[in-house]
């Protein structure tokens, strides 16, 4: 069981210091945020844009992840 917990807290900490996660998060704090407050200072079109440019650097950072995973 400890090794489980070990390894958890493993993958936790890559979670919380991966570039990923953090793009993703700030994503979903944007559409949320659109969605809740009606006095949203983006427009959705802005909105889109900037999940759009979001998920563009999300595929990016994990080609740049991947290939450097395969050089090592």
């Amino acid at each position: 069981m400890d090794e489980k917990m070990t390894n958890l807290r493993s993958k936790a900490g890559m979670l919380i210091r991966s570039r990923k996660f953090w793009a993703a998060l700030v994503g979903l704090g944007v559409v949320v945020g659109q969605g809740l407050d009606p006095k949203f200072p983006l427009q959705a079109d802005m909105t889109t844009n900037i999940v759009y440019l979001l998920v563009a650097y999300i595929l990016g950072t994990g080609i740049e992840d991947s290939a450097r995973g395969k050089a090592n």
